[in-house]
Parts: C-alpha cells; sequence; structure tokens
C-alpha cells in the first residue's frame, strides 16, 4: 500500500478509482473531492506508488489531458472503452463521472 500518511485514505482513492466505470473519467480533483482528501496530488501519489491494480487511465487533469508520461497508453485504453479522444483531450463534458452509482 502507498506511504501515505493515511492508509485508509489511500485505500479509499484506489476503491474509488476501482469504481469508475469504463467509458468514464474523474479527475484527479474529482477523486480527491470524492474520499475527501486536501488535494488531488494525493491521489496522483497513491495512483504512482499501487495504481497498477486499478482502471488508472480513467483519471485525468482537470483539463482533461492526460500525464505526459503515459499519455498514449492512456488515450489507447481509454479509446478501447468508446471514450473520445481529441487533441490529446477527452471532452470532460461528455464523459466525467460524479461518483453516482445508478
Amino acid at each position: 500500500m502507498a506511504v501515505v500518511a493515511d492508509l485508509e485514505l489511500a485505500r479509499a482513492i484506489l476503491a474509488c478509482v476501482e469504481s469508475i466505470p469504463p467509458g468514464r473519467v474523474m479527475t484527479y480533483g474529482d477523486v480527491a473531492e470524492f474520499v475527501g482528501a486536501s488535494t488531488p496530488r494525493i491521489v496522483g501519489r497513491v495512483l504512482r506508488e499501487d495504481g497498477g491494480s486499478v482502471p488508472w487511465h480513467r483519471v485525468l487533469r482537470a483539463d482533461g489531458t492526460f500525464a505526459a508520461h503515459l499519455a498514449e497508453e492512456q488515450a489507447q485504453l481509454l479509446r478501447a472503452e468508446g471514450v473520445w479522444v481529441a487533441d490529446r483531450r477527452i471532452e470532460l463534458a461528455r464523459h466525467r463521472w460524479d461518483g453516482r452509482v445508478g
């Protein structure tokens, strides 16, 4: 588990990301707000350290762009789920998930 001061918070972040349905995305800030984290940076840190087992590719920057070092792989994975990628960006209004089931 992540070297994060709050192990429960790290688990909540991973659970939130795990719950994002295929074809939908959240921003780092969305995830942080959903789990009560103080900053989106903690979401990035948890995903960097422990995100290999969750659909990390469904988490984007606030402007709908990809992390530079993962851009090609992230875009490819999202396209496979039916997410429209244009100009290396996701249309958040169309694909953003608010965390609610149903």
